[in-house]
C-alpha cells in the first residue's frame, strides 16, 4: 500500500487493507446483510458493530454530514436513531463501495434528500364527466330508496 493510499484510508476512516483485498461483490454483499434491530436508540458502540466501523469514524462523519445528528443523552452518550443508522450505512456505501469522496457523498445525499422532498404526487387518472354523472345518478337512487322507507 502506497503512503498516499494509506493517508487517504486514514482520512476517510477506511480499513487499512493489504493489496490482497476481497472482491467488490463480497464487500457489497457484507454491507447488504446488516439487520438493524428494532430499537429506539443505539449507542455509538452498537452502531459501530452493526456498521463494521470504528467509533472514531462515526464521530468524524458527524462533523462532515449534516444529516447525521445523533441526540445526546443526559450523560453525554451519543444515541443514534434508526434513521441515523440507515444514514451511516448509506454514507458507508457511498464512500467505500461507490468510490465517492466525502464532499461528493455529501452532495449526493443532499441531492437525494431534495429529490425526496420534490417528489410529485402520483398521477391519478382523470375522472370523466360520464363517470361522475353516473355516480351522482346512483347516489340519488340510493337517497330516494332511503327516504322512501321513512
Amino acid at each position: 500500500m502506497l503512503e498516499s493510499e494509506y493517508s487517504r484510508a486514514v482520512c476517510l476512516g477506511e480499513p487499512i487493507m493489504s493489496t490482497r483485498t476481497k472482491p467488490a461483490a463480497a464487500r457489497r454483499q457484507r454491507s447488504a446483510e446488516v439487520i438493524i434491530p428494532d430499537k429506539l436508540y443505539f449507542r455509538i458502540g452498537e452502531v459501530a458493530r452493526l456498521c463494521r466501523l470504528p467509533a472514531y469514524v462515526l464521530r468524524f462523519w458527524e462533523t462532515e454530514f449534516p444529516q447525521l445528528k445523533p441526540v445526546k443523552s443526559s450523560t453525554g452518550q451519543r444515541m443514534y436513531r434508526r434513521r441515523d443508522v440507515e444514514s451511516v450505512l448509506r454514507i458507508k456505501k457511498l464512500l467505500y463501495e461507490d468510490g465517492f469522496t466525502i464532499a461528493g457523498a455529501r452532495v449526493q445525499l443532499k441531492d437525494e434528500a431534495k429529490a425526496d422532498r420534490n417528489q410529485n404526487a402520483l398521477p391519478f387518472p382523470m375522472r370523466s364527466t360520464l363517470n361522475v354523472a353516473h355516480l351522482q345518478h346512483e347516489l340519488r337512487e340510493i337517497l330516494h330508496i332511503l327516504t322512501a322507507r321513512h
